[in-house]
């Protein structure tokens, strides 16, 4: 039985924490879904997920072979030398084919329709980044209380 008092969901704050190319696509896609339906929604990078906005990385990222339990193989196997880069252009062509664009152009498609988006403090300065580092789409660079100030009210997701 539906919940027919539930409220629409108004505004979405989306953490990126992964710096794979599987682990930042979520992020994106649900962001740029969400501004597609009228949801406010932003995008706080942190940790290895702000290689998607350092613009020298961001069209660089690979899928990670090693580890990845969804990969169906055995870890040895990703650890073969090219199997990384393999799977990457493998990813990417199929991506194409249903017309998902590379990092950079997603970000800026998903800026130019209103959503913000962040760089962690804790984590630009633990990795001694700066701010000429990310590419233009990002908003700024804040704390986690000034992401929970601007998330205040909304969703959080954790991708």
């Amino acid at each position: 039985m539906a919940n027919t008092s539930a409220h629409p969901i108004e505004k979405v704050s989306i953490i990126v924490s992964h710096g794979s190319l599987e682990g930042v696509y979520p992020g994106l896609i649900m962001a740029n879904g969400a501004r597609m339906e009228g949801i406010d929604a932003s995008l706080f990078f942190t940790f290895f997920g702000l290689d998607a906005i350092i613009s020298k990385r961001m069209h660089n990222l690979k899928v990670a072979t090693v580890g990845n339990p969804a990969m169906h193989m055995p870890t040895l196997l990703g650890a073969v030398p090219g199997m990384s880069s393999f799977a990457t252009s493998m990813m990417k062509r199929e991506m194409e084919k249903i017309d998902i664009p590379p990092v950079g152009e997603f970000l800026t498609m998903i800026h130019d329709s209103g959503a913000e988006i962040y760089a962690c403090k804790a984590t630009v300065d633990m990795f001694h980044l700066k701010p000429d580092d990310f590419c233009p789409e990002v908003d700024g660079v804040i704390s986690v209380g000034q992401f929970y100030e601007k998330a205040a009210g909304g969703q959080i997701i954790f991708t």
